[in-house]
């Protein structure tokens, strides 16, 4: 159970804080069922509703500023997608980003950020599809370290960039 003023992340919406646990006065919805009230940092005027009894995988703790710190210096030992054709790609990456794991969304920056270069290497774009996922991948990364590291989301990259060296 997650209390109240407590930072989470929750699925596709990234970091949120825990406004409020209640029950939910709208018709049609159990009047006797606890629901999490979130507010996603990064998306302002968006509210979303968990219930309590519900949240299985989709909804867990920011990592530590302990396990930020060492998540970050474990990186270049994530591995890559591999093994999957370009039409199973999507797939793959959608899958990484469903499991709401920040090593999964570390697979995928470092296999787009490879395949990015080799498409320009050979005077090619980034697919639509690529840069959709990159962006998704590091906004649910670096927003949730800049909570954990207590520092601005624009500042991560840098961050990261500096402790692997």
């Amino acid at each position: 159970m997650f209390k109240k003023g407590e930072y989470v992340v929750c699925g596709n919406k990234g970091v949120c804080l825990v406004e409020n646990i209640t029950t939910l006065d709208i018709s049609g919805v159990d009047k006797a069922r606890e629901y999490y009230i979130l507010k996603p940092l990064y998306m302002s005027g968006s509210t979303v509703y968990v219930p309590v009894d519900a949240t299985n995988e989709s909804i867990r703790r920011i990592l530590s500023r302990d396990e930020a710190e060492a998540f970050i210096k474990e990186i270049p030992d994530i591995p890559m997608i591999t093994g999957v054709n370009d039409k199973l790609l999507e797939q793959e990456y959608r899958s990484c980003m469903k499991s709401n794991d920040c090593a999964e969304w570390i697979k995928i920056i470092k296999t787009i950020y490879l395949r990015k270069q080799k498409r320009i290497e050979a005077g090619r774009k980034v697919t639509a599809v690529d840069a959709k996922y990159f962006r998704m991948a590091e906004d649910s990364l670096y927003g949730e370290l800049a909570v954990a590291l207590d520092m601005p989301k624009e500042e991560v990259e840098s961050y990261i960039v500096g402790e692997m060296e």
